[in-house]
């Protein structure tokens, strides 16, 4: 019997006894006057204490989870989804394997199984949060994370992924094998072309978004830029994207709370897809996104939208490119990378004597030149080849010469009086 059924006990016998009477007995067990009689009726006609105990000690209830189902939970944890976090096994049991069951049972039964979680989490430092933006698209994070997503089935690559301050979801994500400007610049074109063009972007100090070289150089002075930016940082200036480069990773918070996530999910979700190379998971990561957006994703505290739509004319291959400044030669040429480039078409432009022009290359790798806001396209050329000039034959060195007896240096080595005496001396000893 528990403690409370054992004060039940004491306090029916003291009622029975005469020592106290139904309110007292009431009072003592936070009781009505009622129950305390039916307690009493049933100590006297059920067979004592006994018949105070819960009827259901000992019994198994009725919708307890079977031993079958819990060995299955077990099994189905080590073969396939091994790894994952006990809220995110239920919710792939609840999806894969129509077996309903909450996170705390999953964890009683993984447990109880000897079974521990993957990963350990740790409390994180208290810190004061900042508060969401009030409306979608005021601000995007943008970062990216390697890590080996498809575990050891391929070497580790890096995921590039932008979310929205205000609402959580993951406008654009994309794979890529190194951390490199052209994943950010993909992040991008995705979430403009769904969403519509930012306010405004957070990113950290890397050299893919500030330019590294702290002065213009000669060619950007000339085309009037007034601060050095990066190829990343004129796109963002050319949309007229804010871009605020945080100094400490908490500054980006959401995104990088992001990557804990993703590392604790979207490994099992891929492995379950049966992702093997870089390319699978790049297809397999639009829907991922889609389901992420819909479990995660909040409302943003005003319903208007602060994205700004895309102008028609805007085409964000020619803006999310390389940029570089070259003179023009001669027939409207240009040297790029050790290519030299000329017009595919004739243009109805006049271009100045060794005029300074802007030339860009696209993620594609198109080369084309940037006049007026217009990209005109380039065709390579081949360099003119110059005949060798013939070998000239070289002149060997000359053989050393004795000079004559009558050469003047011998003439004045006969004049020279001190050497002369010296001699005619030696003469005389002899």
């Amino acid at each position: 019997m528990t403690r409370a059924e054992l004060k039940k006990v004491l306090v029916v016998e003291k009622i029975l006894g005469g020592h106290m009477t139904n309110g007292e007995g009431a009072a003592a067990l936070g009781l009505t006057v009622r129950q305390v009689i039916r307690l009493k009726k049933k100590y006297v006609e059920e067979g004592g204490a006994q018949a105070l105990v819960h009827r259901n000690r000992g019994r198994k209830p009725s919708h307890a989870l079977s031993e079958e189902v819990k060995e299955r939970v077990a099994a189905l944890y080590a073969a396939k989804y091994h790894g994952s976090n006990n809220c995110h096994y239920a919710e792939l049991l609840a999806e894969h394997e129509s077996i309903q069951l909450s996170p705390s049972s999953v964890r009683r039964i993984l447990l109880e199984k000897g079974i521990k979680q993957a990963k350990q989490r740790r409390r994180s430092k208290a810190h004061q949060p900042r508060q969401r933006k009030p409306q979608a698209g005021m601000l995007w994070q943008i970062d990216a994370t390697p890590y080996a997503w498809l575990e050891d089935r391929t070497p580790a690559f890096t995921l590039h992924a932008a979310i929205d301050d205000a609402t959580g979801t993951v406008v654009g994500a994309v794979f890529r094998p190194t951390e490199c400007r052209e994943g950010y610049s993909l992040v991008m074109q995705q979430g403009i072309q769904k969403y519509g063009v930012p306010l405004g972007l957070y990113s950290d100090r890397h050299t893919i978004f500030r330019s590294p070289n702290e002065k213009l150089t000669v060619e950007q002075e000339l085309v009037g830029e007034t601060k050095p930016l990066s190829h990343f940082g004129k796109a963002m200036a050319e949309l007229h994207i804010e871009h605020i480069k945080a100094i400490t990773p908490q500054a980006k918070g959401r995104i990088e709370r992001l990557w804990k996530t993703f590392q604790d999910r979207l490994v099992i979700e891929l492995r379950l897809l049966g992702a093997k190379t870089m390319e699978e998971a790049n297809a397999a990561l639009p829907k991922l996104l889609e389901k992420h957006n819909r479990q995660f994703a909040v409302k943003p505290k005003e319903a208007e939208s602060a994205y700004i739509p895309l102008d028609p004319t805007v085409n964000l291959n020619y803006v999310f490119t390389i940029r570089e400044y070259r003179r023009l030669g001669p027939g409207n040429t240009i040297s790029y990378n050790g290519t030299i480039y000329t017009l595919a078409k004739p243009a109805n432009l006049r271009f100045g004597t060794k005029e300074m022009v802007e030339v860009r290359e696209t993620l594609t790798g198109e080369v084309l030149l940037w006049i007026q806001g217009m990209p005109l396209a380039l065709k390579a050329t081949e360099k003119p080849q110059r005949k060798a000039a013939a070998e000239t034959k070289k002149a060997s060195s000359a053989s050393p010469r004795k000079p004559a007896a009558d050469h003047p240096w011998r003439m004045y080595r006969n004049k020279n009086p001190l050497q002369n005496n010296t001699k005619s001396t030696a003469d005389q000893a002899t």
